[in-house]
């Protein structure tokens, strides 16, 4: 009896501290009551608790705590006994380390520092608070609205995804293959509305456009090699040039987005973000696309568009994409999903002559082999069964909308600032006054519950003008909070006035 006692304390002080992945109080009882196994916690052969014990010391329902002991005798970590109710099942634990004896900690005379060949982590990198859902009013870019996500459509195609047929198709080794559903709807139905046309065999799947960017680099790109990058600009992109090449360019932009100036012209390899400029969120005209095409043609520049967010336009109909334009493949698309349908899904595809795919799928391979095919089967499943295609209007509905109150909103509380004109995305571009800094304000505002990226780390050079610039996303706050986080952000610059 008194062992019970034990374990109903143990679960009881547990529960409320164990928050569990699962969505469901059962599945967060389960995940505790394994955890507390596995652990060590609750020894082998030891006697559970009765239902109704555990019910009344966790504050559930009995049903509940049923159901939850019963998967655990089903999965082999508890054992019905006739004579002892249920009990602990030890064998659970074989092939597991004995946790009795804690293992002391490690100690290294080895000077790791002086082995590493680069020094990332010194790289100007975005940051963004992993607890970015805790503030009251998150401007940050990159980020979803649980609001909008077409959970049940996505649950249906998950659903789907698990009969038997379908298992069988995502399931296996792949080795270096990626999923055929998917790439099919990548080729039929993702770039035909950007206006391009490509084989099977000029599609390479990657898990985002930061992938793609590095296996770019890898492949195409050595010491010696100008790589040119629009300044500002997308700063992954310019890290991943900077790890491989000495010579990263950077390129000015315009009102019009980047410029078909000398400077490019001196680069093999260029990186253009015409749909959304990163980060000014302009589009580039037709006319100053098929400049930077001719001077590319001209100079011998290939061309690496990032096409991010391209359905994202608040017109309806979005410009082709530099790669639709392309007559003589210089220009290496990179598409994405993961910037529209949910941004933790991580899958982006590159669209390139094949024989350059056959050499980026071959460094793929050493770094992960395929995509995950589960995710990506569930995705085809999305966009062949036209929830993508909806989804999309919603965003483009619920941003237009997200982008004229933000825009009404400076205008009315903070209208010396001057936000670049943008006809989609999820983001603003703005400018503050002259010796405004916007670090300072993103600390102030934080200290509000208001996020805001200051917008230095998008430039090649910090500087004391660039601090001037920062970025607010609209996709991750709910449209009825955008008027009273810009409240807020005049309160923190008012605040900046008045201690300077």
């Amino acid at each position: 009896m008194r062992q019970k006692q034990e374990i109903t304390d143990i679960w009881a002080k547990l529960f409320p501290k164990f928050s569990g992945n699962s969505a469901t109080l059962q599945g967060r009882v389960r995940e505790m009551m394994v955890h507390s196994i596995l652990m060590g916690l609750i020894p082998p052969g030891a006697k559970v608790p009765t239902s109704r014990a555990l019910s009344n010391a966790l504050g559930l329902s009995r049903n509940t705590v049923s159901l939850a002991l019963q998967v655990l005798v089903d999965k082999g970590f508890l054992i019905a006994s006739p004579r002892s109710g249920l009990i602990v099942n030890g064998d659970i634990l074989l092939g597991q380390v004995d946790r009795s004896a804690p293992s002391e900690p490690m100690t290294s005379g080895l000077k790791w520092s002086e082995r590493f060949k680069s020094h990332l982590i010194h790289q100007r990198n975005i940051i963004k608070p992993a607890n970015w859902q805790d503030y009251a009013y998150p401007f940050v870019y990159g980020q979803f609205d649980a609001s909008l996500v077409p959970l049940k459509d996505w649950r249906a195609c998950s659903h789907q995804a698990l009969f038997v047929p379908a298992v069988k198709k995502w399931a296996q080794n792949h080795i270096d293959r990626d999923s055929e559903a998917l790439v099919e709807q990548i080729q039929h139905r993702l770039l035909p509305a950007r206006g391009i046309m490509a084989r099977r065999d000029e599609i390479l799947v990657t898990a985002g456009s930061q992938m793609a960017c590095y296996l770019l680099a890898n492949v195409l790109v050595d010491k010696q090699t100008v790589v040119g990058i629009e300044d500002p600009g997308y700063p992954d992109a310019r890290n991943n040039f900077l790890l491989r090449s000495d010579h990263v360019k950077a390129l000015p932009i315009d009102a019009d987005g980047l410029t078909a100036s000398r400077a490019m012209g001196q680069c093999a390899y260029v990186f253009v973000t015409p749909s959304h400029q990163c980060p000014t969120t302009v589009t580039m005209p037709l006319s100053r696309r098929q400049e930077i095409l001719e001077l590319a043609k001209k100079r011998d520049v290939v061309l690496f568009e990032d096409d991010h967010e391209s359905e994202l336009n608040f017109s309806g109909r979005p410009l082709p994409a530099l790669k639709s334009l392309d007559t003589d493949g210089r220009v290496i698309y990179l598409g994405s999903l993961s910037k529209t349908l949910v941004h933790g899904l991580r899958i982006g595809y590159i669209v390139a002559p094949a024989e350059l795919i056959r050499e980026l799928r071959a460094l793929r391979r050493l770094i992960m082999r395929h995509e995950p095919t589960n995710n990506s089967h569930t995705a085809s499943l999305f966009i062949a069964q036209g929830h993508h295609d909806a989804f999309m209007r919603k965003l483009n509905v619920t941003y237009k909308e997200r982008r004229e109150i933000l825009t009404n909103a400076f205008s009315k509380y903070l209208p010396q600032f001057e936000i670049a004109p943008s006809l989609g995305g999820s983001g603003a571009w703005i400018k503050g006054p002259e010796s405004f800094n916007s670090q300072s304000l993103a600390e102030l505002c934080a200290a509000r519950g208001v996020l805001i990226e200051p917008g230095d780390i998008f430039f090649n050079k910090s500087s004391n003008k660039n601090q001037a610039y920062f970025r607010l996303g609209y996709s991750a706050i709910h449209g009825s909070l955008i008027d009273a986080g810009v409240r807020e952000i005049q309160q923190a610059y008012k605040d900046i006035n008045i201690h300077s």
